[in-house]
């Protein structure tokens, strides 16, 4: 195993929403309640914003940058060597996406992102964090037993594999481009962007093959 945590403890915002406790999120849940009965906030805006996160500034931009790398070359050689750049080009970006690092699955390597200290998290191609995400168990044996996480979200991989933890800090967060599946070519943009899984840019999953993908 081979970590690499760039690890900067005072670059983590504690403030982040995707740090949020379980306890916290019951308290901003009970919080929202109490502002639409008294009229401050609109439901059906709130709705609109948590469905922009989840969907349209989510993990499906994600999936249309991988896509693209994989169809063109000449832009996976940009998103590796500047991803804030070559992901801005695609029309993606803002709060919690300044600083972006893509990293590669290959046949020799696994890159598995987290966040140790908190949740820093890539909302522009992501969406919102998944639950397990910002859980300290994952937070802390995802730099542990990489091997054995990956093993319970299905991912077998080769005992020869080397697998690389990266820590995304407030300052930097990582985007994982997972492998092509093999079967995969000839394959359209769109129809490659439907393979590509959250959980595969996180790299806590793969990409799907053709066949399942509908």
């Amino acid at each position: 195993m081979n970590n690499d945590h760039g690890h900067n403890h005072h670059g983590h915002d504690h403030h982040d929403r995707g740090s949020a406790l379980s306890e916290t999120e019951l308290r901003v849940r009970a919080l929202e309640t109490l502002l639409v009965a008294k009229g401050y906030v609109d439901p059906a805006a709130l709705e609109a914003i948590i469905e922009t996160y989840e969907t349209k500034i989510g993990p499906r931009n994600g999936a249309r940058v991988v896509a693209r790398a994989w169809n063109d070359p000449a832009y996976r050689d940009w998103l590796l060597r500047d991803a804030t750049a070559a992901i801005a080009a695609l029309g993606f970006g803002g709060r919690q996406g300044e600083h972006m690092v893509a990293v590669e699955n290959t046949e020799a390597q696994h890159n598995l992102v987290v966040c140790t200290l908190c949740s820093c998290y890539p909302w522009p191609v992501l969406g919102l964090p998944p639950a397990w995400y910002k859980s300290p168990a994952y937070r802390s044996r995802a730099v542990i037993d990489p091997r054995g996480v990956l093993a319970e979200f299905g991912v077998s991989l080769p005992a020869d594999r080397q697998i690389r933890v990266w820590d995304s800090t407030a300052e930097t967060r990582y985007f994982v481009i997972p492998q092509r599946p093999p079967s995969s070519e000839g394959l359209d943009e769109a129809a490659l962007a439907d393979l590509v899984t959250r959980d595969s840019m996180i790299g806590a999953g793969v990409a799907r093959q053709p066949a399942a993908a509908s």
